[in-house]
């Protein structure tokens, strides 16, 4: 394995840095001040789509996408190190148009979508026209086995009729939100994991209503959100099938796997920032009659915490290369690894952080607590831990049967 950067990654990495100190950091605490506080997922904050443009003209622009010529042909190993300088700050993966859920969702339409659907969902998303959802998780099951999925789609005639409940969409809270991927049985009948489908629904479509909003630890996340939407008798074209009946389960496996890698790279990103944050906090401050930079406990949560994240980074970065090499079935007890260490590790790190910053790290004057909250739900959020550490052990106990 050679993770040395290319010139071309050392060169994109120099200008997102430089972009992200002169457009991103100074504009976050404007971003989330132009929100409106009587209407907080009504309208976009106007400095997004003035980043936006910037990162455009600079060229800096979907540079995810390795397996299509709509971005910058980069593959995960280069894309690794980019997506790692956006995770630093909350708002960075929109302004490059790298954020997700619509970075899944664009891999679907250009896996699997239909001519149509890319001229019409798959063109405006990679313009940063629209936003997108992704709706499978649901309230009554554990969606932890997408197995358990009720929602039905079911066809009739032309059309597929679409009825359930689903939570945790998130983005279907931005006003932009146009399109969702419906994921739900089709046959309960068939085999078990060929009883699936995923279905492109409008938003604006009959039947379609966005219930509430759901706060993450009391953040809601605004503009984007997390929603919790019924589809009801949803009527759509028979043509927005993706793929085929029953290959849900298969398009869900292949679009997670960048996904969680990507959810790691940003955590990593993250975890970078909140060293950084607390290094510089103990030189700054003083208690019992010494820096706290000079008090032997500080000293050890930076030193764990360098050596965690170089030791997340690197298995993130083996798993990202192993996607490029051997593909995403091969890798997935890789990915499954990283999607455990990351989260876990960046919690620690923020963690550290929020006690060296005391009462402030709990505050909203720094980023520490939104992002503690916000990294958290990835122990959750594309399966939880401990249905990833079954998959490594399981992979691990077949070597030795």
């Amino acid at each position: 394995m050679n993770f040395t950067y290319t010139e071309k990654v050392q060169e994109l990495q120099k200008k997102l840095t430089q972009f992200m100190e002169e457009y991103v950091y100074p504009n976050e605490k404007v971003y989330y001040e132009q929100i409106d506080p009587q209407d907080r997922f009504g309208k976009v904050p106007p400095i997004m789509e003035e980043l936006k443009q910037k990162a455009k003209d600079a060229g800096l622009w979907n540079l995810f996408l390795p397996e299509s010529d709509h971005g910058a042909g980069l593959t995960n190993l280069e894309y690794a190190p980019l997506c790692e300088i956006m995770g630093r700050s909350s708002i960075a993966p929109e302004v490059f148009n790298c954020a997700a859920p619509d970075t899944g969702n664009m891999e679907v339409l250009v896996r699997y979508g239909k001519e149509e659907h890319k001229e019409q969902w798959l063109k405006p998303l990679l313009a940063g026209e629209i936003r997108s959802c992704f709706s499978m998780t649901e309230p009554d099951v554990a969606s932890s086995d997408a197995t358990n999925i009720e929602a039905s789609i079911i066809r009739d005639g032309d059309e597929y009729v679409i009825n359930g409940t689903k939570w945790w969409s998130s983005g279907a809270g931005d006003p932009r939100c146009k399109i969702a991927i419906v994921m739900g049985k089709n046959d309960p009948n068939a085999p078990r994991h060929e009883q699936q489908s995923m279905i492109l629904v409008p938003l604006d479509t009959p039947g379609v209503t966005i219930k509430r909003v759901l706060p993450v630890f009391g953040y809601d996340h605004a503009p984007h959100g997390h929603a919790e939407i019924e589809y009801k008798n949803v009527r759509v074209p028979a043509s927005n099938m993706l793929w085929a009946e029953g290959k849900g389960f298969a398009i869900a496996q292949g679009r997670l796997g960048p996904g969680r890698i990507h959810h790691c790279m940003r955590t990593i990103g993250a975890a970078e920032r909140a060293l950084e944050l607390l290094c510089k906090r103990v030189q700054e401050r003083e208690a019992f009659g010494k820096k706290l930079a000079d008090q032997g406990v500080i000293q050890e949560w930076i030193a764990d915490s360098r050596i965690e994240i170089e030791q997340a980074r690197l298995l993130t970065l083996k798993a990202a290369d192993m996607m490029d090499k051997v593909g995403n079935k091969e890798a997935k007890s890789e990915i499954a690894m990283i999607k455990v260490v990351a989260p876990n590790m960046a919690l620690k790190v923020i963690d550290r952080a929020i006690q060296a910053f005391g009462a402030a790290g709990v505050s909203e004057d720094t980023p520490l607590a939104a992002s503690w909250a916000n990294i958290r739900t990835l122990r959750l959020a594309d399966g939880p831990d401990e249905v990833h550490r079954r998959a490594i052990a399981r992979h691990e106990l077949k070597k030795y049967r």
